[in-house]
């Protein structure tokens, strides 16, 4: 067969093999079909019934009922060519069960609510449920479990605040052997410095290091640290500070371990005589503070007890009642200036930190006319612990701190903090840290839970240097994301956080870090039976 088309396009000719002469004639006119339209029009439907059939197969796929009829068809193709969304498979039934909450007596004292995935679906598919007999089953299993999963929570935190909150036997034991050596051996009553290095305690032109801690296995930590790792340990000197209670055995423990050529002194707040006499504002924040807590918060109990509150309030409501949050260690750095007078620059240490370098570089930093040089918690890697704002700490739902301060703003952090003393003293810093203290006490405790830190937020707003995060690594205290080589690269760690490296429930891979400045064969630790792991 053979075809033939005039050059007008006006006849289509078809020749039989035969060669009997049969041919169609096609006229075109005005109105009449072209061969063209013809073949562009096949085309298109070409192309339209694989669009068909792929939509088809897709709806197919995910439907549980094959499309067998053009009804079917259209229901499924319309609202997708309209630019409509699909019909939800899920019967609205089901939305409105789980969307009602499950009443206590609806799960309490059932037995009958699988208690695993495994156990509701072998129970669905035995039972061949309808829409809402399954959902009623799926929503009791997730109440009972969640319920579960809230009540473990919190007694994880309830435990834990327990931990941290308590005075280790090892370490109540290390402070009674070294308060009797203090009492009955005259070589841990040296004095701390000895007379001929007393002047080098205001001398500018050493490295000046400031500790306040009632804990004497932590101090012993940190000045280990910061010693052994000092290129020039003859220009160090390191100021600890401690509380009438804990300033026997501390001048006993470094009476009879001493870190030469290092110059260490030991003094306790009873030998400040500012301290001593009148009325000191912290001081009388902290009885105030105590008594609101003990009315305001109800104790550790009543926190748990509450059904309502999610349990990470909950976690920071217990937190809250940590005695370190109302320790005079905790706000002694608002005092630095008028503990040291006669000293321009220091730098302030947590006891839960570890020194794993040579920290005088710091001295070399310009801090611009700044008073606190600290590293800031709003950027880094780690995302859990680098991620704090003003809007972390304070309470931008009261209308004081929502008109001055800006929730965005990147916080700081405390632990290892450079201070220039003569910036400080021309600023109405320590003023304006009281200040705030007294309006927090006035509002229940309401512009922030807890710490030091928020009110430190606020008064040094605007004094603050940004210095190199290698200097002050966070979160070793309270979660176990970071690697040890991270760890151990960073020139200070940070223990802050409930799991403190000397508790039991110090995170086991990271507790050597701390670990290693410890000498475990020391009389004083084995009596105590203080041991690595």
């Amino acid at each position: 067969m053979q075809l033939h088309i005039s050059p007008s396009l006006r006849h289509v000719t078809v020749l039989p093999g035969k060669g009997v002469r049969e041919f169609i004639k096609v006229k075109v006119g005005s109105r009449r079909v072209s061969y063209r339209m013809v073949f562009y029009s096949l085309l298109f439907f070409t192309f339209l019934l694989r669009f068909v059939f792929v939509l088809t197969a897709v709806d197919t796929i995910d439907g549980e009922t094959k499309c067998s009829t053009i009804g079917c068809l259209g229901k499924r193709l319309g609202p997708r060519i309209l630019g409509k969304g699909h019909e939800s498979p899920v019967p609205e039934v089901m939305y409105q069960i789980l969307d009602e909450p499950a009443s206590k007596d609806e799960i309490q004292g059932r037995d009958d609510i699988p208690q695993t995935l495994e156990e509701f679906t072998a129970e669905v598919k035995e039972s061949r449920s309808d829409a809402r007999a399954f959902a009623v089953k799926l929503r009791a299993m997730v109440t009972l479990l969640e319920q579960r999963t809230r009540t473990a929570k919190i007694q994880e935190y309830l435990y834990r605040h327990v931990a941290s909150s308590s005075i280790p036997k090892q370490l109540h034991c290390l402070a009674l052997r070294l308060a009797n050596e203090h009492s009955t051996n005259a070589n841990a009553r040296l004095q701390l410095p000895s007379a001929e290095l007393v002047p080098y305690l205001v001398d500018n032109s050493y490295f000046h290091f400031v500790l306040a801690s009632d804990n004497v296995l932590a101090a012993s930590v940190v000045a280990s640290s910061l010693i052994r790792n000092a290129l020039r340990p003859h220009k160090v000197v390191l100021h600890i500070i401690t509380d009438r209670k804990t300033y026997s055995p501390m001048q006993a423990w470094f009476s009879l371990h001493p870190l030469s050529p290092a110059i260490i002194e030991v003094k306790g707040l009873h030998h400040f005589d500012w301290f001593t006499k009148g009325k000191v504002p912290v001081l009388e924040a902290m009885e105030k503070d105590q008594r609101v807590r003990s009315q305001f918060r109800g104790g550790s109990s009543a926190i748990v007890a509450n059904n309502t509150e999610k349990p990470y309030v909950i976690a920071a409501k217990l937190q809250a009642l940590s005695p370190k949050y109302n320790s005079v260690m905790n706000h002694i750095r608002i005092h630095l200036p008028e503990l040291f007078p006669s000293l321009n620059k220091i730098v302030f240490l947590d006891d839960d930190i570890v020194v794993q370098t040579d920290l005088t570089p710091l001295w070399d930093i310009d801090m611009e006319g700044k008073v606190n040089g600290a590293v800031e918690t709003c950027r880094g890697d780690d995302k859990f612990v680098m991620s704090k704002r003003l809007k972390s700490y304070l309470n931008f739902s009261h209308p004081l701190i929502a008109k001055n301060f800006d929730p965005n703003e990147c916080a700081w952090a405390y632990g290892m903090n450079i201070f220039d003393l003569e910036a400080w003293r021309k600023t109405n810093i320590s003023r304006t840290y009281h200040s705030w203290l007294q309006e927090n006490l006035k509002s229940d405790l309401s512009l922030w839970q807890l710490g030091t830190l928020p009110p430190g937020l606020i008064a040094f707003h605007g004094h603050v240097h940004v210095i190199d995060p290698f200097w002050h690594m966070l979160g070793l205290g309270y979660q176990d994301n970071t690697s040890l080589a991270d760890a151990e690269s960073a020139g200070v760690i940070h223990f802050n956080g409930r799991a403190k490296p000397w508790l039991e429930i110090a995170f086991p891979q990271l507790r050597p870090l701390w670990a290693k400045y410890v000498d475990f064969s020391d009389k004083f630790i084995k009596s105590c039976h203080i041991r690595a792991s």
